[in-house]
């Protein structure tokens, strides 16, 4: 299973270091943003699997507007919201534009990581699906060139045998011209 690549986006440098050291502990790959100017940087710039963020921070990028930044550079980015129990209705329309999940402080890191395991054993079985579908392709391809090149053969080989026939059934030749003439037409495939 792939390592996830996730970025923390919290104004508070407690929280902030918290989910990161976790996060490292587990063995995810961690970017950290004090809000969403940063966030927004970091996910122009670097691939990021998983965006974590807080859902209430200063300033004009707030968490919903982590989770559409997110979504816009790739919409394949999961995004979990972290809120304070008074703010769950905002999640849940949070969730309307993108997010994934949300978690409530206190976060309970067994949760979370419960919840990185499904996003990357989703994330996974995307990735077999689309090499297997790239795997089809290829196979479509080679097959429909496959048959494309028979009946190409099978065409050729018809013209040859209505042109034996022909010579066949010339009775302005002796048998044995004739015989000779489309034994040296079917020498020639």
């Amino acid at each position: 299973m792939k390592i996830l690549t996730i970025l923390v986006v919290d104004d508070d440098p407690v929280i902030r270091r918290l989910l990161q050291q976790r996060l490292k502990k587990e063995n995810y790959n961690v970017l950290v943003a004090a809000d969403g100017y940063k966030a927004q940087s970091i996910l122009q710039e670097k691939h990021v699997d998983v965006v974590l963020t807080d859902l209430m921070m200063p300033g004009d990028i707030g968490g919903i507007e982590v989770t559409e930044i997110a979504k816009n550079i790739n919409k394949n980015i999961e995004v979990i919201l972290i809120t304070a129990h008074s703010s769950v209705d905002t999640a849940v329309e949070a969730m309307k534009k993108g997010a994934s999940d949300y978690l409530e402080k206190p976060i309970n890191f067994d949760e979370l990581f419960l919840r990185l395991d499904k996003i990357a054993n989703v994330q996974t079985i995307f990735r077999s699906a689309q090499e297997l579908q790239h795997a089809m392709d290829v196979t479509e391809h080679a097959a429909s060139e496959t048959i494309q090149a028979l009946e190409m053969k099978t065409a050729e080989l018809q013209g040859l045998l209505d042109e034996v026939e022909n010579i066949l059934r010339d009775h302005d030749s002796s048998e044995e011209v004739r015989i000779t003439r489309a034994l040296d037409k079917i020498s020639g495939i």
